[in-house]
């Protein structure tokens, strides 16, 4: 979809302290194996007193600030989350509202995996320009990855997974970047890649400890064929991107940096870096490799992270990627306008 006047007002990023990993290695919580795989160099760890949505809460508060919004302002709140948030039967996007905005409109929590938090802009999107008078949206993910339900080193191969939140305030009026376009794609088909061959559940997390994604795929492919799986998440993925630069009227060579998913250095280069012919120096990668994957909040933090270092200024072009389960792929051109007073 593309758009004329939708503009990205503020973006916030709160993590806890890095982990190194040969710290995590010296004490058992990882292989070397996958560590030369993944060639991640920390990954940022919440402690036992920092619940998920108060890190989003945490990040939706820099995020409003930077951007001069007030409650007044704030006309939708999203919620995006992979992992557990601390209570069942529970709303985590009322918690981040009352903590973050103290207003009253519309709360909701947003589960696309992986993908949730461009999902969530996505919906944000099509929210504020179905009527007149809307002004902003406040999105919002945080996970805190932790056992026994989760083993952030181990239970998805290929990608450590890191704690943290983070937001991004989506305005009608102004912003120091604007949203050229966005586009998701969906394959149902896929869905049974992190389902494998186990039966429902009656529980959270009940019918492995901790959870297991890496058997669950390889169920998936000894159905389905490796071929077959290959093939259509590259087509997922390739219509996403090609479809968000026609509508961004941008060229792939025009992008002057991509936030891509935290994956591991090789997960990153077969899923995006061959496939795109980009260099890695073009992305978020060198960042990434020492926070982890933050579930939904990749995107967020990563052109958080470019715009706060100076590494994205006026008139650049910015492409944000994401996958989750699903399968859904995003796609997005972001064109900064100005540096904003909180940028190096």
């Amino acid at each position: 979809m593309k758009f004329d006047s939708l503009y990205i007002a503020g973006v916030g990023t709160w993590l806890p302290p890095r982990l190194i990993t040969e710290e995590a290695l010296a004490t058992g919580l990882c292989d070397r194996a996958a560590v030369t795989r993944d060639d991640i160099a920390s990954v940022a760890v919440a402690g036992d007193d920092e619940a998920a949505p108060e890190m989003a809460a945490r990040a939706a508060r820099i995020a409003l600030g930077r951007a001069g919004h007030g409650p007044e302002d704030i006309d939708l709140v999203l919620h995006a989350s992979l992992y557990d948030q601390g209570f069942d039967l529970w709303a985590a996007a009322s918690y981040v509202q009352r903590s973050a905005v103290r207003n009253r409109c519309p709360a909701m929590d947003v589960r696309q995996v992986s993908n949730g938090g461009m999902a969530a802009l996505e919906l944000a999107a099509a929210y504020l320009a179905a009527v007149p008078g809307r002004s902003a949206a406040l999105l919002t993910t945080a996970d805190r990855f932790c056992l026994p339900g989760f083993d952030r080193w181990r239970s998805d191969p290929g990608t450590v997974y890191g704690d943290g939140g983070a937001a991004l305030v989506l305005s009608v009026r102004s912003g120091f970047a604007r949203l050229r376009s966005l586009v998701l794609v969906s394959d149902p088909d896929l869905e049974g890649m992190h389902r494998g061959g186990d039966a429902f559940g009656v529980a959270p997390v009940s019918s492995q400890e901790p959870l297991d994604l890496g058997a669950h795929q390889r169920s998936y492919v000894a159905q389905a064929g490796m071929s077959y799986s290959v093939a259509r998440i590259a087509a997922g993925q390739g219509e996403a991107v090609k479809a968000a630069l026609a509508d961004g009227e941008a060229e792939l060579a025009e992008i002057d940096h991509f936030v891509l998913p935290n994956f591991g250095r090789r997960r990153l280069e077969s899923s995006y870096l061959r496939s795109l012919g980009i260099d890695v120096d073009r992305t978020t990668w060198s960042w990434g490799r020492q926070v982890g994957h933050l579930g939904a909040g990749d995107q967020f933090a990563g052109l958080d992270h470019l715009i706060g270092s100076g590494a994205l200024g006026p008139g650049d072009l910015c492409l944000l990627a994401g996958v989750g389960a699903g399968f859904s792929w995003s796609c997005a051109v972001v064109e900064v306008m100005e540096r904003p007073h909180w940028a190096a």
